[in-house]
């Protein structure tokens, strides 16, 4: 694809540099925020089809919309995994009602959403997960089972769950993709994971026999590891470039305390900066190429192996620079009391979990082995 700047992209960057610019400036939740955004029609702009509140943009301006969006270092958005996870998931294997109903409240941004898939025994290892769906009625689903690791489930108004609907099957078989409601008290409990940060963006969802719809089933029933899988192919995207602008700001703190802290001034510590510009401008460029081709399995992969492993030595570089001083807390701390960490602190303990989540080295590995290289499928604990 063409990534030249072109004049109508650079009309909608102003357009949309104007509008972050008069709204940032007023207090708002994380969920008035997500209401904001739809009100104002930036919500569903990568979605292939257009009527459900939502206006499509062409590539190059979701990609403007992306940069523009993280440059400004707007709020973290809560409504990522209803736009960008299970809105395209609907619109490709959804039924017209399912699409009618979902996403117009997501367009809106009035309904969130979590993703159900990483249960304690089958993280990495999707297909080994153990939560139950049993049909109890014609019309509905009883879900019985164990996620974690399951981000913003605290916020959310809707869980979409992968569950094992068939109890003789095995492995990818017989699971089915469901669109549970997350307000049943008493029958689904949101346990928040405190992390080495001190925030609880993950949380632990226990379901207990839960309520879910027929008519909420997407793809139909057996069919929940195709559609999981279909899912996972929008993960990243667009949102990889936004990412990017993240990092840049980062390394951009991260280079600002060297200079003040006189770290810049071992010539080691410097090639290292200088690399970790380097690869994120290669970085840059792979995600712009590999937007204009869908037919590279092994693209997601290479990406998130990529920027994994450069956000860690980003971390590290963070307390380098920093010294001694990056290992303590405020001046005016109390032994008593908690603090808040620092910009840095927070990028390098959070930054140990990056080759974990969202899918662990060893399954893009795995992956890029197995559909790229043609190597031999690793062995499996049981035969599906």
């Amino acid at each position: 694809m063409n990534f030249e700047p072109d004049p109508q992209d650079e009309v909608f960057r102003a357009q949309v540099r104007t509008w972050l610019e008069a709204h940032l400036g007023t207090p708002h939740t994380r969920r008035s925020w997500e209401r904001t955004l739809g009100r104002a029609g930036w919500i569903g702009l990568s979605w292939p089809e257009d009527g459900y509140g939502n206006r499509r943009a062409p590539l190059t301006q979701q990609v403007v919309w992306a940069e523009e969006y993280a440059r400004s270092q707007a709020p973290p958005r809560s409504g990522h995994i209803g736009e960008n996870l299970l809105a395209p998931t609907l619109l490709t294997h959804g039924t017209q009602a399912q699409k009618s109903r979902f996403l117009p409240p997501i367009a809106r941004g009035e309904e969130l959403w979590c993703q159900g898939y990483s249960e304690p025994g089958a993280g990495s290892d999707l297909a080994g997960l153990r939560t139950a769906a049993v049909r109890d009625t014609p019309t509905s689903y009883r879900v019985t089972g164990q996620k974690t690791w399951t981000s913003l489930a605290h916020e959310a108004d809707w869980c979409f769950v992968l569950a094992r609907t068939d109890p003789t099957s095995h492995r990818h078989h017989g699971l089915t993709f469901l669109l549970v409601p997350m307000d049943q008290p008493g029958r689904i409990e949101v346990r928040p994971i405190r992390q080495l940060t001190g925030t609880s963006e993950f949380n632990e969802v226990f379901f207990d026999g839960a309520a879910a719809r027929a008519e909420h089933v997407v793809g139909g029933e057996g069919n929940g590891w195709r559609v999981a899988m279909s899912l996972l192919g929008f993960e990243r995207g667009v949102s990889t470039l936004a990412q990017q602008i993240g990092f840049a700001n980062e390394l951009a703190e991260v280079v600002r305390t060297a200079l003040a802290t006189g770290a810049a001034d071992d010539p080691v510590l410097r090639d290292r900066l200088v690399t970790q510009w380097a690869e994120l401008r290669t970085m840059r460029w792979n995600a712009l190429r590999t937007l204009g081709d869908t037919t590279d399995p092994a693209a997601p992969s290479v990406a998130k192996l990529l920027w994994a492993h450069w956000h860690q030595r980003l971390g590290e570089l963070a307390m380098q620079v920093r010294g001694a001083a990056g290992a303590a807390g405020p001046a005016d701390w109390s032994p008593t009391e908690p603090y808040a960490l620092d910009p840095l602190q927070h990028l390098f303990l959070f930054s140990r979990a990056d080759t974990i989540y969202g899918g662990s080295d060893e399954i893009q590995r795995t992956i890029i082995a197995e559909r790229v290289l043609g190597l031999p499928k690793e062995p499996r604990g049981t035969k599906g």
